[in-house]
């Protein structure tokens, strides 16, 4: 017997079945768009109707964002991404292969559950103090990081890196966190065991204030292969909201790199407001080396 899709709606008196197969294409891909862009490929196995609608450009382009032409012109990647006729695999392009833009400076992706823009701030982007000191700071290439150059630590006794991006950027309404992307090589000293603050927060606004520590045991990531870039991290709660409690633990990332919580924050209605992000070690008076800056990512809450 020929299987069929019905959904029922029921009230207090009746129940009333309808058969998906006569309802419009169109109105399936609304339904659908009301949903999440995992939800939306889970339903593709429902029934033919669903999988005839789950590929509809009109579903998809609901989950890219609004700018996502602007952003992929950005790109010298754009001319590869704007060809794709499909919004389906135009949005998993950008989930799975991230954006450089700005000149090299920022990475930016879309989270595959939610559709979220995600980023990262290269090294290059963000304020290091003595970074142009090559005694202190030097700049290298390594194969494994999205970036050009990373920041390598040769010694310094203060610490102090800042970030800053425009929430108008980034997806509205939305609970961020951010992270401080990392290595340590065999010359790593100084830091062991000590105590380093962070910070993140709107100028003129909250802040939330962390203490980390980059030496602590690693979280391992998953091995599942579908977990790239907007999937590949295990959300975990280990962070503070306060500087007087537990520290947050750092983990190890499927491509190589460490990463610990700094913090958190909503992103607003779009409004446009700057936000301020730090890592900062002065109080110790340690001199500290062998650490590798990749930059600092930013990413939805509950990120897929």
């Amino acid at each position: 017997m020929e299987s069929k899709s019905i959904v029922q709606a029921t009230s207090s008196n009746f129940t009333v079945g309808i058969e998906f197969s006569a309802l419009p294409e169109g109105c399936i891909a609304g339904i659908l768009a009301w949903t999440s862009p995992r939800d939306v490929c889970r339903m593709s196995a429902v029934s033919p109707e669903f999988l005839s609608a789950a590929e509809s450009d009109a579903l998809w382009e609901n989950f890219l964002p609004a700018d996502y032409r602007e952003i992929i012109g950005l790109s010298s990647e754009s001319s590869s991404h704007l060809s794709i006729s499909s919004k389906k695999e135009v949005f998993f392009r950008l989930c799975n292969s991230p954006l450089l833009i700005d000149g090299g400076k920022k990475s930016l992706w879309l989270d595959k559950k939610s559709g979220k823009k995600c980023y990262m701030l290269a090294a290059r982007d963000l304020t290091i103090t003595w970074s142009d000191t090559p005694m202190y700071w030097t700049w290298i290439s390594l194969p494994h990081s999205r970036f050009i150059e990373v920041a390598n630590l040769n010694q310094v006794c203060w610490l102090e890196i800042k970030g800053k991006i425009n929430t108008g950027m980034l997806s509205s309404r939305t609970n961020y966190v951010v992270f401080l992307v990392f290595q340590r090589d065999d010359r790593f000293y100084g830091l062991k065991n000590v105590p380093v603050e962070s910070s993140v927060g709107m100028v003129g606004g909250e802040t939330t204030k962390r203490v980390i520590y980059l030496d602590t045991p690693q979280v391992e990531s998953s091995k599942d292969p579908d977990h790239d870039f907007g999937e590949r991290f295990l959300h975990h709660e280990n962070g503070i909201s306060s500087m007087s409690g537990s520290p947050a633990s750092l983990k190890k990332r499927i491509d190589g790199w460490y990463e610990v919580e700094l913090g958190e924050f909503f992103s607003g209605e779009g409004e446009g407001k700057e936000l301020e992000i730090s890592v900062m070690e002065v109080k110790s008076g340690n001199w500290k080396s062998g650490l590798l800056i990749e930059g600092i990512e930013i990413r939805p809450k509950f990120c897929s």
